[in-house]
């Protein structure tokens, strides 16, 4: 463009070579006219596209969406005219929120950037709380299982256990992870659980004091007559190591056979099941299948690697979730490892975590998943081979250590406290809730036995040391890994004398 001022020197054009002035004149307007319409034609088209192809024209100022335009009307009337002032990020998560519980999933999540936070450190490091795997089920936070020497554990908390109210508060409709942030906390802090036991039984409370849990997964010992005996209490990012440790260890000691064991195990990374399973299932052989939405199924099959040679046994129970049913699903029907225990509890779908923008993060069922066989056991669960439950004293509530139970009291707790000193092997005279004189006598033994001061009342210390103790029994009294040893001494050819003429050489 040319700015120079009225008076400046302007550069003179030179002049061009003649041509017939019409001709000039045509090229121009042609031109012109053809830029014009290239201008309609593709606006005509791009009209065309946004109408009828797969993005349809939308209005200016209005959603791209039109399902979501009542969202945003919904938005903006609170917005504009809640009486108070409302957060838009509390108002986008409760959305979001909302949209994962109508699906009616429990295993379906939405976490803001703190719980998710919370999430990763739960399966790559340790974390401060009590110490338990807990799921919405049934309208109610479940413990599926405590974590192997966690605070939950030592506390009493058991599978299936219903947290009805969390340090007074109640949780009933909390999700999963709204339920987490509270009952977690710092290290040393105390938490207190009213927890429901069973149908019929009065709900109880149970003060834990939070520490640090280790992400510690497999825990391996030999159990006597060359047979191992190796725990996996979650399938976490350093298990498959872990394990692989574990059985170079127990191999250096002699390891003839071993007994597997996820009871309790809430499950955790699939990938890690995967190479886990892969241990035991022979080559080209089915670990599980997976069904997403509008794809073909896909088997997942066993690959060369480190297998275990020896005899296997798998020990389950109603904790056995997710990650581990996997397991056992393909130990079971793809190289026929016997089952030992009682029935698992029963997820058989896959969920995927999805990192949004702002750190939270968005966790939903993405597919289900089917054993070698093509079993689904969702709410179902997997039935054991063998069948052992436990002994009843295994699931008997805890008792409160503040109470003072002594000659003349009679409540539940009492009769609690009889059964498991019956189970110790003490006389309590008649189990049924009453405290009398031959209770008494056994409390004075067991105290006198256990060097505590001998007062006849069960409290503090004393009651400690009776559900310690009982604890212990149901450990080396343990049913489920005596038969589950049983079995593999019998399919390994191992008896007790051939061990113990290998001790004496």
């Amino acid at each position: 463009m040319d700015d120079k001022r009225p008076g400046e020197e302007h550069e003179q054009i030179p002049p061009v070579e003649e041509s017939p002035s019409h001709t000039i004149k045509m090229k121009t307007f042609s031109f012109i006219m053809l830029v014009f319409l290239l201008i309609i034609a593709t606006a005509g088209l791009t009209v065309f596209a946004l109408t009828f192809g797969d993005d349809k024209a939308v209005e200016v100022n209005s959603p791209e969406r039109r399902e979501f335009e009542k969202l945003y009307s919904a938005y903006d009337q609170i917005q504009d005219q809640y009486f108070e002032e409302v957060d838009r990020d509390v108002l986008v998560n409760g959305a979001i929120n909302g949209m994962v519980d109508s699906l009616e999933d429990p295993y379906s999540d939405y976490l803001n950037e703190d719980e998710a936070s919370q999430f990763l450190e739960g399966i790559s490091s340790s974390f401060q709380g009590i110490g338990a795997e807990v799921q919405e089920r049934g309208g109610y936070v479940t413990v599926v299982s405590p974590i192997r020497n966690s605070p939950a554990e030592k506390a009493g908390v058991q599978p299936n256990d219903q947290i009805l109210a969390v340090d007074g508060e109640s949780i009933q409709g909390f999700t999963t992870t709204e339920a987490v942030m509270l009952i977690r906390g710092e290290k040393g802090t105390e938490v207190t659980l009213t927890i429901q036991r069973g149908e019929n039984t009065e709900p109880l409370d149970i003060t834990i004091v939070r520490d640090e849990i280790p992400i510690e997964t497999v825990y391996a010992e030999m159990i006597g007559d060359n047979v191992a005996h190796i725990q996996v209490t979650s399938f976490s990012e350093n298990t498959y190591q872990e394990l692989l440790d574990a059985i170079e260890t127990m191999e250096a000691e002699g390891m003839e056979a071993v007994v597997m064991d996820v009871r309790q195990n809430p499950g955790g990374l699939l990938d890690v099941a995967l190479d886990i399973s892969n241990l035991f299932i022979e080559d080209g052989k089915p670990l599980f299948e997976v069904q997403a939405k509008g794809a073909e199924p896909e088997v997942y099959m066993s690959s060369p690697g480190t297998k275990i040679e020896v005899p296997v046994t798998l020990l389950i129970d109603g904790g056995s979730a997710s990650a581990s049913e996997i397991l056992a699903g393909a130990m079971n029907e793809s190289a026929e490892i016997q089952l030992v225990g009682e029935k698992t509890f029963g997820k058989g779908t896959v969920q995927t975590a999805n990192d949004l923008e702002d750190g939270s993060n968005l966790k939903f069922t993405t597919a289900k998943w089917l054993t070698p066989d093509g079993n689904w056991i969702h709410e179902k669960g997997i039935e054991p081979d063998v069948e052992v439950a436990y002994p009843e004293y295994a699931s008997l509530p805890v008792l409160d250590t503040s109470l003072e139970l002594q000659d003349g009291v009679i409540s539940d707790q009492v009769e609690t406290a009889e059964q498991m000193l019956e189970a110790l092997g003490y006389e309590v005279g008649d189990v049924d809730g009453v405290f009398e004189e031959q209770m008494t006598e056994a409390v004075e033994t067991f105290q006198e036995e256990n060097e505590l001061e001998v007062t006849g009342i069960l409290t503090g210390d004393s009651t400690f040391a009776v559900m310690d103790a009982l604890r212990q029994k149901i450990e080396d009294e343990d049913p489920q890994l005596l038969e589950a040893k049983n079995l593999l001494m019998e399919e390994a050819g191992i008896t007790a004398s051939e061990e113990a003429e290998e001790t004496e050489e």
